[in-house]
């Protein structure tokens, strides 16, 4: 039986919040924003933008009489540096098409976090994509993949054990191939987005939301950006800076709610100290359960103010 790589990698280490020895190793990602990689202008301009994560995109946003110029342009921005604690992410172009390789081995000696690769379907493509990396010389990159077909839906359970850090949702090709409707509650996609987050849930991968393509309506970004919320996502990709501040406050930490969070903590510490397993706040059972949320949320918290 052949060999698809697993062996290899071992289980990824828990990759949310800890307290006490342990290493804090989650990083803010509630807003994605696409830059096309054949805009230098627009590029230029990402370094004052309040997103948590910029993708340069070499595959949708170029077309391929420009995706040699763009990848040079995309190196030359990256290297010019100026994005601050932004996470930086190229979207190469997919791994059957001609252009992959030479993104790949263009970006991986520059200072972006990862790379991102489209129509992923199967756990094998990204035991490849990690094998082809670690062969290469330059800083580790995490690898995030995009689920936008049936069949990587299908898939996605054996995707998330793979070596991919960062699942990303493509609900516009999906939809598409679905061969169905746009909606503004987008129950045309529900059971996928559920079934993702699940996978990327069951193994400690963080998942992004796919983008939202009105621009104009402020009320629709909203609605799908709290649905998202909602059913588990991290945060939510973009296409237009006006997005941006949307994203940010419906996938961030409210005051109200890291409030309420340390209050949790300060109230469970006290039964703790007490020798009691539970813990009641204005007439509401407190659980160890509620005090680990309490505490991952403070520690997000935190570490958006750094973004």
């Amino acid at each position: 039986m052949e060999s698809t790589g697993e062996e290899l990698y071992a289980k990824p280490c828990f990759r949310g919040y800890s307290r006490g020895k342990e290493t804090l190793s989650m990083r803010p990602r509630r807003s994605a924003l696409f830059m096309p990689g054949i805009n230098e202008r627009a590029m230029q301009k990402a370094r004052s933008l309040r997103c948590d994560v910029i993708i340069f995109d070499l595959e949708d946003a170029v077309a391929p009489d420009s995706k040699i110029h763009a990848r040079g342009l995309v190196r030359e921005v990256i290297e010019q540096g100026g994005y601050g604690n932004r996470e930086l992410v190229v979207r190469c172009n997919g791994i059957e098409t001609p252009w992959c390789h030479d993104d790949v081995e263009t970006m991986v000696t520059t200072d972006v976090d990862g790379l991102l690769f489209p129509k992923v379907e199967r756990a094998e493509q990204v035991y490849e994509i990690r094998r082809r990396l670690d062969a290469l010389d330059g800083p580790k990159k995490n690898v995030w993949v995009m689920i936008e077909t049936p069949r990587g839906v299908t898939n996605v359970e054996k995707i998330a054990e793979s070596p991919a850090d960062v699942l990303v949702m493509g609900t516009s090709d999906l939809v598409a191939d679905l061969r169905a409707q746009h909606t503004d509650n987008r129950d045309s996609v529900l059971y996928a987005l559920s079934r993702c987050v699940n996978a990327a849930r069951s193994e400690q991968r963080d998942i992004l939301d796919g983008v939202h393509l009105d621009l104009e309506n402020n009320n629709s970004l909203e609605k799908v950006c709290e649905q998202g919320r909602s059913l588990g996502f991290d945060g939510k990709c973009l296409i237009h800076p006006s997005q941006i501040a949307t994203a940010n406050r419906i996938f961030g930490v409210d005051e109200d709610v890291l409030l309420r969070a340390k209050q949790i903590t300060e109230i469970w510490a006290e039964a703790l100290s007490a020798g009691k397993g539970v813990a009641v706040m204005n007439g509401q059972l407190i659980e160890k359960l509620h005090y680990e949320e309490a505490c991952r949320l403070i520690a997000y918290s935190e570490l958006i103010e750094d973004v």
